[in-house]
């Protein structure tokens, strides 16, 4: 009997057939205008970032895919390049090609859904990484030939090298059988240098807005907050698995995170919202608020931030 895997306050993601048949409904009712996508930044920096091992930078590949290059690791996040996702076409290409990336040294794995853990992209990834994955997801490489492999569960931590990895509670779910529903965890990664007066790095993952802000704020001082905004729309539906730009913005005020970089839209069309109105959103909420502007840091695909 394998296990399965819940929430804080046993939280579940629970849709009828009906619920499925209103939602097509309303999806055909509302159509959207798909033809304006996230734009692709033009001067990528290709060669600065194959040849970089000093300095820290963040780079957005699309939906919740960054490169992130930290105390000389080269670290993928839920490395996707799919052109497709299920009957849907990818939207926007990935920033980066992946023979423009560098070796990599990690990966990052959220949960186990087709649009965060997709083996053909890994398959094709250079370099020789260690892969940390949820707990429950292991087998999986496994019996694929992967040896570098560690699964970790809520509050696990790591030391790779000189940097320090944490994995944190989310609010989700996961399945890519018939019969493995939530056999496997979910959840984000917290990144730390081996000093005080490095910047560290939050990957929230795949999540609602749930109490488990507080508490990973209560345990991690956090500088960049890369922060899913998107799939949320209808909210009736997908408000338990997906947070919204709104409560995005509320879960980023509870973290007291320095930085927001918004991830998880534009790229895939998983909900009826579209990447651009996400996006608007976002920072009508941030102008509502009066927050800093400098503090939001939204990324054009394929653009860089050297912190």
């Amino acid at each position: 009997m394998k296990k399965i895997y819940k929430n804080y306050d046993d939280i579940k993601n629970e849709h009828t057939f009906h619920d499925f048949i209103k939602w097509s409904r309303e999806r055909r009712a509302n159509k959207k205008d798909l033809s304006v996508g996230i734009e692709q930044y033009e001067q990528k920096e290709i060669e600065k970032l194959q040849e970089n091992r000093t300095k820290i930078s963040i780079t957005w590949i699309g939906h919740s895919t960054f490169l992130i290059q930290a105390n000389g690791l080269n670290i993928l996040t839920d490395p996707v390049w799919a052109n497709r996702m299920g009957a849907q076409k990818r939207l926007t290409k990935p920033g980066l090609a992946l023979s423009e990336l560098p070796p990599i040294d990690i990966i990052l794995i959220s949960h186990g859904h087709y649009d965060h853990l997709h083996f053909g992209s890994i398959r094709r990834i250079k370099g020789e990484p260690t892969i940390y994955v949820p707990i429950g997801l292991k087998s999986a490489f496994t019996r694929r030939g992967y040896k570098k492999v560690i699964e970790a569960n809520w509050w696990d931590d790591f030391k790779h090298k000189e940097l320090h990895l944490h994995f944190v509670p989310a609010q989700h779910w996961t399945k890519r059988t018939l019969n493995d529903t939530n056999t496997s965890h979910w959840g984000g990664w917290v990144l730390q240098g081996a000093t005080k007066d490095q910047p560290s790095i939050y990957f929230v993952g795949d999540t609602g807005y749930f109490r488990g802000f507080k508490e990973i704020q209560e345990r991690y001082s956090l500088d960049y907050v890369l922060m899913p905004i998107g799939a949320y729309e209808p909210e009736w539906f997908m408000a338990v698995s997906h947070i919204n730009p709104e409560d995005a913005v509320k879960a980023f005020l509870e973290l007291k995170g320095k930085y927001f970089i918004p991830m998880h839209y534009g790229a895939y069309r998983l909900a009826d919202d579209t990447g651009p109105e996400a996006l608007a959103r976002l920072t009508k909420e941030w102008e509502r608020l009066q927050l800093e502007e400098e503090k939001l840091k939204a990324l054009l695909i394929g653009e860089t931030l050297w912190v």
